[in-house]
């Protein structure tokens, strides 16, 4: 090294007490080559590892900390990653724009980059990354996932700010999921599996995009929807932490924030734990395991996060059985309608009998004051939604709230028994 040439940055390695990385900076020599240095032997010798790098002066390099062989740096102008301790580089830079990297920073699963006057950047779940360290071959995979926490993403109540406020973004509400296709593929999908072997989320290829209705307001606050892709190349996901949701026209809050409102879920957060994903590629299979904690700034006990869960879940089940249940009464009040053109007599007066008890267990039929099936579910809707708004404890009204629903679920399940095995003896 000669005058001037300035130790911008030194990094110790992660993973023994001899190596150590460092960024040489000689742009005020007008030097504009990069220049790190990598030594395995306590300083003793230093190797050169610049292969792939532009002519762009490196201002600090990094050693990933929890996966040997994973560097970072930072030039004037990008960010660049090796997968082989330095021996290539290839660019990170993405959206970035083209400015002075000062520092970079590994926090968790997180690259943090910090800039000369453009702010900081963050590159959220580097696990891909990792994996890619590990397993450097390019072929169809699942990379491996990161933690992913249960947090709130948007806890404003009010008019959200104006579009021109400066703002950064937030990172994404839900858990990443990374994957890489060597080909295009047919089909793809994508399985969330809980610790039990339950599927509680479901993606497909070939998934339509929900039809978005006449809403009260301007379309550009919307979130573009997410598919899942089947194209070749490399693809992040992210699944929101709900169960799949239950038909019903999306509707959105007034807490919006430009460009990223996502539609209000319809179904309830699943509980911190251990989750499996299963991506499946023209029928070849590919499973990783994901951990899902909670927001660390919730104090609510995991029993009274599981009881919260319990009775949302308990009010899910029954709004599904429910959507299945109301075509079958439809096409069960058809068949009646065709068969009373023809009926006479003692069968015509047990068929409009039994329609008129369907009719009541769809809804309320006129005169009569009992609740059917369409009201029940719009309560069941209003609790599970109260449920699923706070980490609180749930209050003894909703509790009993969800107490007699199920009780009435119940009763309206039995009449409809009822009324399809006596049109089945006919």
């Amino acid at each position: 090294m000669t005058s001037w040439s300035k130790v911008s940055l030194i990094d110790a390695g992660h993973f023994d007490n001899h190596s150590a990385y460092t960024a040489i900076n000689r742009i005020r020599l007008d030097d504009m080559h990069p220049y790190i240095y990598r030594t395995h032997d306590n300083g003793k010798t230093w190797k050169k590892i610049v292969k792939g790098l532009p002519d762009d002066p490196i201002n600090a390099v990094r050693e990933d900390p929890f996966c040997k062989g994973l560097l970072y740096a930072g030039s004037e102008c990008a960010v660049y990653v090796s997968f082989d301790d330095g021996e290539s580089w290839q660019p990170l830079r993405l959206n970035m724009p083209c400015t002075s990297i000062r520092d970079l920073v590994v926090k968790d699963n997180d690259l943090v980059v910090a800039t000369h006057g453009r702010s900081f950047w963050i590159l959220d779940d580097i696990t891909a990354l990792r994996h890619i360290a590990k397993q450097r071959t390019p072929k169809t995979v699942l990379y491996e996932t990161g933690q992913a926490y249960r947090v709130r993403w948007n806890m404003n109540p009010d008019t959200p700010l104006p579009q021109e406020e400066p703002a950064g973004p937030n990172p994404p509400d839900g858990a990443i999921i990374d994957y890489y296709l060597e080909d295009d593929a047919s089909t793809v999908s994508l399985e969330i599996s809980d610790a039990s072997g339950r599927v509680v989320r479901t993606y497909r290829s070939d998934d339509t995009p929900y039809h978005i209705p006449p809403v009260n307001i301007p379309l550009y606050w919307i979130r573009p929807q997410q598919l899942l892709s089947a194209d070749e190349g490399a693809h992040r996901f992210t699944w929101d932490l709900h169960y799949q949701p239950i038909p019903a026209p999306p509707s959105y809050a007034i807490g919006a924030i430009y460009g990223q409102t996502p539609p209000n879920p319809i179904s309830p957060w699943v509980m911190p734990g251990k989750y499996t994903v299963k991506l499946t590629v023209d029928g070849v299979v590919y499973r990783q395991p994901l951990t899902i904690k909670m927001d660390p700034r919730v104090k609510t006990s995991f029993k009274e996060l599981q009881r919260i869960h319990t009775l949302s879940y308990q009010c899910y089940q029954h709004i599904k059985a429910i959507d299945t249940i109301i075509p079958q009464l439809h096409n069960l009040r058809k068949d009646i309608s065709n068969a009373l053109t023809t009926a006479t007599g003692k069968a015509a007066v047990t068929l409009k009998d039994i329609d008129y008890r369907a009719a009541r267990l769809e809804k309320n039929a006129p005169g009569s004051r009992e609740e059917g099936l369409e009201h029940l579910k719009g309560i069941l809707m209003g609790l599970m939604n109260l449920l699923n708004e706070t980490e609180m404890p749930a209050t003894t009204q909703v509790i009993n709230g969800v107490k007699e629903a199920n009780a009435a679920f119940g009763q309206l399940i039995g009449k409809w028994k009822e009324v399809k095995g006596e049109y089945g003896r006919l």
